[in-house]
């Protein structure tokens, strides 16, 4: 990839109201992000809006930043983008990162849990990823309190990547800092985030898909019933990966979300061989290569206002899956995703989690 398209797809997505799924449609469209970037505020004035491009002084910076963090940018499509990662549903389009990006690559096994854990499980969750570790696994999980914590210290030794909701020059919990730094030295530190920006509460579920997508497996070692760890455990079964949980005492309420993952189906670990055994049967050799193909139907160049109207009439304020506004509407898949993809641009819906929409 050129550098002058490498630039054009960072500006690309960080251009306002560009997602993953539009950032791929704008490229399975245009074939270059140069050309997309262009045709940006023409297709938002066919959605009855405007929309403006990120501007190209402020990408020069925040590259210029990140190098003076000793950290380097991954983007989808070059060859050592994780290829597990790159097959999740809204992966990220640019990853920044720190450290040795060869681990993405490795045998990943993902390790979450709660951030108030109690000691017992925080010693499991340490001597898990340590002996996951030595047994030529690389342990992912997203520097938090707790599980997290302890996770990244049993297996920096041999092979740890943090992911984190901040800019990588953000160290988030603050007793972290000395463990972050660490991980980037020994390990690899990732986020999507550019530099300077705060771990702000919608960037957390956010983080945990690129946790759960590293991952041929995501382990859960101990979580509340509404933990954020059991957002990443759904992210991971929603995208055929093994969930996996470690059971807990019934009379202690940290332990009732992995106790309903295991009675939902999820796999009982006791040790580092259960894991092992739990994702030995999903060979990364069989995931599709050469990636960045764009997932479901191309976008149209040309929607008739009738098509257009049809789609909008179809939508409210309650989200509906993308499928069901196909199948009303009878126009085929490419129309559609055109005129929400213009909508989008125009700042008229949102996209949500299951391939729904919805207007503002």
């Amino acid at each position: 990839m050129r550098e002058r398209e490498r630039f054009d797809r960072l500006r690309l997505i960080r251009s306002p109201r560009i997602g993953p799924v539009s950032y791929r449609q704008l490229l399975a469209r245009f074939g270059t992000a140069g050309e997309a970037l262009r045709a940006i505020p023409d297709l938002a004035a066919r959605g009855g809006g405007r929309a403006s491009v990120a501007d190209a002084g402020a990408v020069e910076k925040e590259i210029a930043q990140s190098r003076a963090l000793g950290a380097r940018y991954l983007l989808m499509g070059d060859p050592d983008y994780p290829v597990l990662l790159d097959q999740f549903e809204g992966a990220p389009p640019a990853l920044i990162l720190r450290g040795d990006t060869a681990l993405a690559s490795g045998q990943c096994i993902a390790m979450v849990g709660a951030r108030n854990a109690s000691a017992a499980a925080c010693r499991f969750a340490r001597t898990l990823a340590q002996d996951l570790g030595q047994r030529g696994a690389v342990v992912v999980s997203g520097l938090a309190r707790g599980i997290d914590t302890e996770a990244h210290r049993g297996s920096i030794g041999n092979g740890t990547i943090g992911v984190i909701a901040s800019g990588i020059d953000i160290a988030f919990p603050p007793e972290n800092r000395d463990l972050q730094e660490q991980v980037a030295t020994e390990g690899l530190l990732i986020t999507e985030h550019p530099p300077g920006v705060q771990p702000l509460a919608r960037h957390f579920p956010a983080r945990n898909r690129i946790i759960a997508g590293l991952a041929l497996g995501t382990v859960v070692v101990e979580a509340a019933p509404r933990s954020g760890s059991l957002i990443t455990a759904r992210l991971a079964g929603e995208a055929g990966r093994e969930v996996m949980a470690v059971p807990g005492s019934p009379l202690d309420p940290r332990a009732q979300g992995c106790n309903q993952l295991i009675r939902e189906g999820a796999i009982l670990i006791q040790n580092a061989a259960d894991v092992l055994e739990a994702v030995g049967s999903i060979d990364p050799r069989m995931v599709r290569q050469g990636s960045f193909d764009f997932i479901g139907e191309p976008v149209s160049s040309d929607v008739a206002d009738k098509e257009r109207a049809a789609v909008i009439a179809l939508l409210g304020p309650a989200p509906v899956p993308i499928d069901e506004l196909i199948r009303q509407s009878g126009l085929s898949p490419a129309v559609v995703q055109t005129v929400l993809l213009e909508l989008e641009l125009a700042g008229r819906t949102d996209r949500l989690a299951g391939g729904r929409v919805s207007v503002r």
